[in-house]
């Protein structure tokens, strides 16, 4: 236990003694002897007193001095310095505490003020770093300190530069380096970036399923238009191709009908009607007893001549009435005057009046009498 009490003293003093060697080489504490020819390098300030008191600062290149009156007291670096912030402790708004350190760049712009407005500007001014960070942490939460790291930063320079104006200094910027969390908060915090992912999942899958569900619902909706659009033209096609197959059939049955028309106006037209009749008999009788066991049959079923003689006298009959009804309606027209009218009114001369009245007493011979 000792032995490892030793070893660790002696890590930290070789830590300590190294982190002091670069101070002080950065610092450049060291000062330069009075040779009365002085070189001054580019981007020093050397601090010259006289007898004690400031007597002037030398710039950059020669520069000569008073043996033993001069002497050059500070010696400060013009470039960008680069200082780290030792690691500390700060509590947010929220009562969270953090472990937070950072890297300070800063500049001398008065090599007087440096020297004789404060005995250490670097110490000086990362303790004020320091207190300045603490300050603006507890006045943000501690989500914010993650989204708001940036304004953070500058509201840092802002209030360093307040206060080092006095020191002849400027800050720079200020960069955050390294946030630690307590273990627990940071548990917590993994917990809800966890659940927050969760719930993005969750909405995500949801808003896909519900875009599945109406894309389904819409190709449906699509389909059943179409399909109805379908069934609707195959109807009106459907009614269009019965409609010109009726007008081709009454067209086929009209042709047929003048045919047998004009075939039974010849001289064997009556003993090819009678061979039809007898053949349709026929062949009705074979048809009998094949769809229905109910029969009804006449008499004189084997007396094939009897049935075509009832059939052409049927069809006699029908034909003299349509030439009756043909020949009355033909005389109608031609003769639409009648002997009993005024025919003088119609002709002026006698003969002609004559000749008529004689025209239509030979018609009224020929037509029947009712």
């Amino acid at each position: 236990m000792l032995s490892r009490n030793i070893t660790r003293l002696v890590f930290q003093g070789k830590h300590v003694s190294n982190t002091w060697k670069q101070v002080s080489v950065r610092r450049k504490s060291y000062t330069p002897l009075n040779t009365i020819v002085m070189f001054v390098p580019q981007q020093e300030a050397w601090i010259v007193e006289r007898m004690g008191k400031f007597h002037r600062i030398l710039d950059p290149g020669l520069n000569i001095l008073v043996p033993i009156a001069d002497k050059v007291k500070y010696v400060q670096s013009l470039k960008e310095i680069a200082v780290d912030i030792p690691k500390q402790s700060a509590i947010t708004s929220d009562n969270v505490t953090l472990s937070i350190d950072g890297v300070l760049y800063l500049r001398i712009v008065d090599p007087y003020l440096a020297s004789y407005g404060v005995e250490d500007p670097e110490f000086a001014i990362t303790q004020l770093a320091q207190t300045t960070m603490r300050s603006e942490l507890g006045k943000i939460s501690l989500d914010k300190v993650f989204r708001e790291r940036e304004s953070l930063n500058v509201s840092m320079v802002e209030s360093i530069n307040k206060a080092s104006d006095a020191w002849g200094m400027t800050c720079l910027r200020y960069e955050i380096r390294d946030i630690r969390l307590p273990p627990r908060v940071q548990e917590a915090m993994q917990m809800q970036v966890e659940a927050e992912r969760k719930k993005r999942a969750a909405v995500l899958e949801s808003e896909g399923v519900r875009a599945a569900d109406i894309n389904v619902a819409e190709g449906k909706r699509q389909a059943r238009i179409l399909a109805s659009e379908a069934q609707k033209q195959e109807q009106i096609n459907k009614a269009a191709g019965e409609a010109e197959a009726i007008k081709v059939v009454a067209s086929a049955r009209a042709k047929g009908l003048q045919v047998i028309a004009e075939a039974l106006q010849g001289d064997f037209g009556q003993n090819a009607a009678a061979l039809s009749v007898a053949e349709q008999y026929v062949e009705a009788f074979d048809k009998l007893a094949r769809t229905n066991n109910t029969l009804i049959l006449p008499a004189n079923a084997g007396d094939v001549s009897n049935i075509v003689t009832q059939a052409l006298s049927v069809y006699s009959a029908v034909t003299k009435n349509q030439q009756g009804h043909t020949r009355k309606s033909h005389y109608k027209k031609i003769l639409p005057l009648k002997p009993q009218d005024n025919l003088e009114e119609y002709f002026s001369d006698e003969e002609e009046l004559k000749k008529h009245r004689e025209k239509l007493e030979l018609d009224n011979k020929i037509l029947p009498k009712k």
